[in-house]
């Protein structure tokens, strides 16, 4: 049940890729260069801008980093950006992309809206373990009684999920919140893993009711200005409810911010934004015993049983009708198998925000790295696919990856 609480109130890497020709679709635009000088103190965190650092200063082998760029520009990038112990090892631009402008990430939402949920409890006004329709009335004396909080955060919910009523139709909906609360219960809560936008969405209808007010608006002041995200936002449907889903408005740069709050733990400069409690529960295991590549709407590298959404996990391409059917029975929907991780190889400890168009936010904790790739909403833009493995190897590009610090969570 909720409980009282109170009310919601170096340098940029200069890379000359011989693969790219300047002016071409795959040029990128490099961030203008700052000398670093000597190694910079392990933990730091960003101003009103990322300071920079030379990519040798920060561990990585320049040309190494060089073909992880190209490679980020081959495959249809709007931007790129790696961080390293709170400083900007380079971010590159494509297709025009203005560094300040706002892009949808899509399902990278979702993490954002886990994170909201866990302040929201950490300030007394929900409990995870609280029956979700203590806060959506209609659910109350039907089979959607029993869901929880933490079933939605999970993807274990049982809503009601088929592909046209969870992409075009929750797309277009002038309330999303009343067409995601208003589906039927498929399942019993707990029994199946389903990649479920409905379901997401319904937790705006949880913290709007917890929080009396805009959620959006708590997002501003609770999570985007105490770290300087001053170039994200989270968007609404036509009634005014938070498309909390997929409506994320973000850019590289301020995407590196929200990772990197991750990668400490949830602290910025000396202030604990989101609890530490939360970080580890969100990204720090898998969240039920169906998919062990899932958190709390984070996706993880634990090996086990990995289930995808539409073929290719984790992207947030839409699935068919038969991917459901594939998670139901706990079977991978990438033809994966048991022991299989989503970045073979790479840290069980690395962690993904992730969005359609391969939207990728990456964090490691170990290394201390956090990458950001974007690209961009416009279906003329050629380019490839972006899988988060893709990302992992950038910790390729670190001379001593072996040599990974106890995560500093």
């Amino acid at each position: 049940m909720r409980r009282p609480g109170r009310a919601v109130g170096a340098a940029a890497l200069l890379l000359t890729l011989c693969a790219l020709t300047p002016g071409s679709a795959a040029a990128p635009r490099a961030a203008e260069p700052v000398r670093a000088g000597a190694a910079p103190a392990r933990v730091a965190y960003p101003g009103r801008a990322w300071a920079r650092a030379d990519p040798e200063d920060m561990g990585f082998d320049a040309d190494a980093l060089a073909g992880k760029v190209e490679q980020a520009g081959l495959t249809g990038s709007s931007c790129f950006a790696v961080v390293r112990r709170g400083r900007l090892v380079g971010e590159w631009y494509w297709h025009g992309t203005d560094p300040a402008a706002p892009q949808p990430v899509f399902s990278i939402t979702k993490s954002v809206a886990s994170t909201l949920v866990g302040l929201a409890e950490a300030d007394g006004l929900l409990d995870i373990d609280d029956r979700a329709s203590e806060y959506i009335p209609v659910w109350r004396d039907t089979p959607s009684e029993d869901v929880t909080i933490r079933d939605l955060l999970s993807n274990t919910s049982g809503r009601h999920w088929d592909y046209l009523t969870d992409y075009p139709a929750l797309t277009e909906a002038a309330n999303a919140d009343l067409l995601a609360a208003g589906l039927d219960q498929d399942d019993e809560p707990g029994t199946t893993w389903v990649y479920n936008n409905a379901a997401i969405q319904a937790l705006d209808v949880v913290l709007q009711e917890a929080l009396g007010g805009d959620v959006a608006a708590f997002a501003d002041e609770r999570l985007f200005t105490p770290v300087g995200m001053r170039n994200t936002r989270l968007t609404h449907d036509d009634d005014g409810n938070t498309r909390l889903n997929v409506g994320l408005e973000s850019t590289c740069g301020d995407l590196a911010r929200f990772g990197y709050l991750f990668l400490r733990g949830g602290a910025w400069r000396g202030e604990q934004v989101v609890p530490r409690r939360w970080v580890e529960e969100a990204t720090g295991r898998p969240s039920q015993r169906l998919n062990d590549a899932y958190g709390l709407l984070w996706w993880l590298n634990r090996p086990g049983t990995v289930l995808g959404d539409g073929g290719t996990a984790p992207t947030d391409d839409p699935p068919t009708d038969g991917d459901k059917a594939d998670a139901a029975t706990g079977a991978a929907t990438d033809g994966a198998d048991a022991g299989d991780q989503m970045a073979p190889g790479a840290p069980e400890d690395m962690f993904w925000a992730v969005g359609m168009g391969d939207q990728v936010l990456q964090v490691d904790p170990g290394s201390q790295t956090v990458v950001v790739r974007l690209a961009p909403d416009d279906p003329d833009v050629g380019g490839g696919i972006y899988p988060v493995s893709l990302a992992a190897d950038v910790l390729d590009a670190l001379v001593s990856p072996s040599g990974r610090a106890a995560s500093p969570r």
